[in-house]
């Protein structure tokens, strides 16, 4: 996008991100081990200390976009909030939540200066409880996710999976299923979506914790792009070595990491931000801060 002059105007003005409370998951959640999930969900003693449930705020200037909307503070007050018999056991032990009456998604954004009403857009990454949290608030957004992943909720018993669909079929959301489309990814990925179609926000298809998990690719100008990936990895430099989750496919983990890895050595400027990883606010600010290379400008500007 270009002003009258001809220089190019960046259409991202602002990236945040805020923790709507926190989650202690298993070790062997984090970071797979050759131990299947089931039997380290029900044998592990062992939780990791607090990490945060993170959103992605994005003032774009089409509107404000949000990437996952966290967790509902109902989940650790309202006692019918989750399944009942072994199902709501499985969730007990699967991971344990800190969710104070100041972490609501409405209370959080209030502190960076935004109302609710002010979100256009959510990316859902995925449809695990921990990333749709904060829907009920968010009746006045679009609400995107792949249609990959909306048929997981059509799937046998979603809720062994994850899935909580009365969490998530809300009345009165507006709800885009999208399909990636062949020639819109970047290299590696050959599929994506451009959610404003000036390229500065583009989905790309990250499977493996879930069939139809996306990550948003954030291109910004005179600054460090960011791939904003869920619960592909709980730490970015366990990505980077290659490390794997417990939770999820592995064989598809390992090929989406890969192809993260392969984009990361095409830019090594590239700033990996997952929803649960400690480091991930402090990378988030070095990377606003930071400035890319005038190559780096003119690759964005001629994309």
């Amino acid at each position: 996008m270009s002003n009258d002059e001809g220089s190019v105007t960046d259409p991202i003005k602002r990236v945040s991100v805020v923790s709507t409370g926190t989650v202690s998951i298993h070790p062997e959640h984090a970071a797979s081990t050759r131990a299947p999930m089931y039997w380290w969900l029900a044998t592990s003693r062992r939780w990791t200390g607090p990490l945060p449930i993170n959103v992605y705020v994005i003032e774009h200037h089409d509107g404000l976009v949000l990437f996952d909307t966290g967790q509902d503070r109902a989940s650790v007050t309202d006692p019918g909030y989750f399944p009942r018999g072994i199902t709501g056991v499985l969730y007990k032990r699967l991971a344990r939540f800190d969710i104070g009456p100041a972490d609501t998604l409405t209370a959080q954004l209030a502190g960076l200066g935004y109302d609710i009403a002010d979100v256009h857009t959510a990316v859902v990454s995925h449809l695990h409880q921990d990333h749709i949290g904060g829907l009920p608030e968010l009746s006045g957004a679009e609400i995107v996710t792949s249609r990959a992943e909306w048929r997981t909720l059509e799937d046998g018993t979603p809720e062994l999976r994850g899935l909580l669909r009365s969490h998530i079929d809300l009345p009165g959301l507006r709800w885009r299923h999208i399909d990636l489309q062949p020639g819109l990814g970047v290299a590696p990925f050959t599929a994506g979506h451009d959610l404003f179609g000036d390229g500065s926000l583009v989905l790309l298809p990250t499977p493996g914790h879930t069939p139809g998990s996306l990550s948003l690719l954030v291109r910004r100008i005179g600054r460090p792009p960011l791939l904003m990936v869920g619960d592909l990895t709980y730490d970015a430099l366990l990505l980077e070595s290659g490390h794997v989750p417990g939770v999820g496919d592995r064989g598809f983990l390992r090929q989406t990491t890969a192809a993260v890895n392969a984009l990361r050595q095409r830019d090594p400027d590239l700033v990996i931000l997952p929803a649960h990883d400690p480091g991930a606010a402090v990378r988030l600010a070095a990377a606003n801060s930071a400035s890319t290379s005038a190559e780096a400008n003119e690759r964005y500007a001629s994309r």
